[in-house]
């Protein structure tokens, strides 16, 4: 540190002070601490700040070329921060739950200037993506069109089906079913249309804040279940509210992973089902608004991304992560959705995203074989060892067995990586209960949590969609390990007073599918158990799903069916429960949706053609070369 010269004929300013010589070196010795300290803040500003540009220098920038990303490509090699006042995603905390046109039109017109990437050492662990920034094409290329008739004219079947005649009791249950979902949107249509949820007891809305200033969400959740049952009015009054009045132009703090599962995914589904643009162009330009979060060194997203700030692409990783980890059921529930977005626009970037993450995935090092569920975006190295198949993980299994069915099984890494994981859980997780009940236990560094959460039984409906398409002896045990599983989730519902199920249910203390703590006894209309048993009749057919699936509709309709809508309760060992006033989106999306599928035929949003994201939003299968569906005009 340079000190102030003296001044001629004055003593030095120490001196002056009349401190004697300990005094002066402590003096100066705290002097120099407060001005590294304050020099060092400036390091931790937003790189938006003013006040941090008046000392630092810019990062240099030159024009990029043809094969150039349009925008940033610098990667954010900070510790992540805490977000502010986000919420956390469904899995961490269950109460919680446009113009990409002109920018195309801009790419083509003349080159963008990029942030050229800062450089930095990098071990062998930490390898660089080939594309970081928020992802223009690698080469010019002229407008892309996306063949929506050819890709209709590839599917095997009808998208509601051949309607054949169904028994009067199944139909009636049908009906049933769609009178709830009519119920549902007719509230919220009343009362908090334009919000992300309805509050029922209440009367009004709800905005949250993990959607980053987004709204709508249940109108967006709901429009392929609305158009799946054939609401044609209710289907017509929400596609008019995401022509009118869904805004994209937003600045908040929003979750990557639940804006893919809902928005995009939702707006991905209606515009498949239906052919129609508005969807495909906002599902588009929110991709984009996602792609900034990618900006790390691994090129791992973190978990929370400001969709107003793509300049500086402002990002962090949840508050309650560990050590600014990512978390495994964010990062890898990508996938689907992202291909699609590549499919829709020509433009490679999204793919090349989820790509690279099954890229690092596959370099580092599994413990027994298992994926923990939090990974370091700046090391790509695992965080710490908690292993879920519930909450934290889930929906990353779900997404390497849907990525090969998608590809019309001709995507071979990631079936390997699915079936490597489901031995290593089986292995290591999958145990029996003194009372013969099959579960999945939680790992943690070598110790097993003998619980298994609500959210961690869509798994039956997984490991028999997987066993389909194992050989015989394969398929059989993984069948039977699918039914058994599936069995034990139905026991948490039918050992609870109102027939509906915990959050989460444990196997110790003598107990066996039930809750033991005050703080894993509510059921908020999760969708995880009818998802098991609509994968279960699909590739059974025994009838007993259709019985455990109207139990549970019965159990809606008494439990949770109020005035203005259907409402989470606080208690489900209780046959008069509280209200948790809330009707979250995905009710509509996917419970209600799995429920009707159970009762429909098995061609309407058949499996040849369809997979479900992990929010029951219907994505195609490729059964074609990707350019015999798509032209460039």
């Amino acid at each position: 540190m340079v000190l102030p010269r003296k001044l001629p004929g004055m003593p030095g300013w120490p001196a002056a002070l009349g401190l004697r010589l300990p005094q002066k070196f402590l003096f100066l010795l705290f002097l120099s601490g407060l001005l590294t300290l304050c020099f060092g803040a400036l390091f931790l500003l937003p790189d938006s700040s003013r006040f941090k540009r008046l000392f630092l220098p810019r990062r240099a920038t030159s024009s990029s070329s043809s094969s150039s990303s349009s925008s940033s490509s610098t990667r954010d090699t900070e510790l992540p921060r805490s977000p502010p006042a986000a919420a956390e995603p469904r899995h961490a905390s269950p109460a919680a739950p446009r113009r990409l046109r002109e920018k195309l039109r801009a790419r083509n017109a003349a080159p963008a200037a990029h942030t050229a990437p800062a450089s930095r050492p990098q071990g062998p662990d930490v390898e660089r993506p080939a594309e970081v920034g928020t992802g223009a094409p690698r080469e010019s290329r002229a407008p892309f069109h996306f063949d929506y008739e050819r890709f209709r004219q590839s599917l095997r079947h009808p998208v509601r089906g051949e309607r054949p005649d169904q028994d009067p009791d199944t139909r009636a249950r049908k009906m049933k079913i769609k009178e709830m979902m009519k119920f549902a949107w007719d509230n919220y249509k009343q009362y908090a249309l334009g919000k992300n949820e309805l509050r029922p007891l209440t009367k009004n809305g709800h905005i949250g804040n993990m959607f980053g200033g987004l709204r709508g969400a249940t109108v967006v959740d709901a429009l392929d279940t609305l158009y799946i049952m054939e609401l044609e009015e209710e289907f017509q009054e929400a596609k008019t509210w995401v022509e009118k009045s869904f805004d994209l132009n937003v600045n908040g703090e929003a979750s990557l992973f639940e804006v893919n599962i809902r928005y995009i995914g939702g707006l991905l589904a209606a515009y498949y089902l239906t052919g129609e643009e508005v969807f495909k162009s906002k599902a588009l330009e929110l991709g984009e608004k996602l792609l900034p979060a990618f900006n790390t060194p691994t090129g791992i997203p973190r978990g929370v991304i400001n969709l107003g700030r793509q300049d500086t692409g402002m990002s962090w990783s949840w508050g309650w992560a560990s050590a600014g980890s990512s978390i495994l059921a964010e990062f890898g529930t990508l996938h689907l959705e992202f291909l699609h977005l590549t499919e829709l626009s020509g433009n490679p970037v999204f793919a090349e995203k989820v790509l690279n993450i099954r890229k690092v995935l596959k370099r580092v090092e599994k413990p027994q074989g298992l994926y923990p569920n939090f990974l370091s975006p700046v090391t790509g190295n695992w965080v710490q060892h908690h292993v879920s198949i519930g909450g934290l993980g889930d929906s990353f299994y779900e997404y390497l067995i849907k990525s090969w069915l998608m590809s019309d099984k001709k995507d071979s890494e990631a079936k390997k990586m699915y079936d490597d994981a489901l031995e290593a859980i089986e292995k290591h997780l999958v145990k029996k209960s003194a009372g013969g009940l099959t579960y999945i236990a939680e790992w943690r560094g070598g110790i097993l949590d003998h619980k298994m959460g609500h959210l961690a039984c869509f798994s039956g409906g997984m490991i028999a969609l997987g066993a389909e398409h194992g050989g015989e002896e394969r398929k059989q045990h993984y069948m039977d390990l699918a039914a058994e599983i599936t069995n034990t989730c139905h026991e948490s519902y039918a050992r609870s007073d109102t027939k509906l199920g915990p959050e989460a249910f444990r196997f110790d203390a003598g107990t066996e599918a039930m809750a033991t703590r005050l703080s894993e006894r509510y059921y908020i209309l999760r969708p995880e158990v009818v998802e098991s048993y609509v994968y279960m009749w699909r590739l059974t057919h025994d009838v007993k799903y259709r019985q455990w699936g109207w139990e549970v509709v019965k159990a809606l309709e008494k439990h949770c069916r109020v005035e203005a809508g259907f409402s989470g309760i606080r208690d489900v060992y209780t046959t008069v429960p509280t209200h948790d006033n809330m009707q979250q989106s995905f009710f509509l999306a996917e419970t209600l949706k799995y429920l009707y599928l159970l009762f429909c035929e098995d061609d309407v949003l058949s499996l040849d053609d369809w997979v479900f994201n992990t929010e029951a939003h219907p994505l195609p299968v490729n059964h074609s070369n990707f350019k015999a569906k798509a032209s460039v005009q």
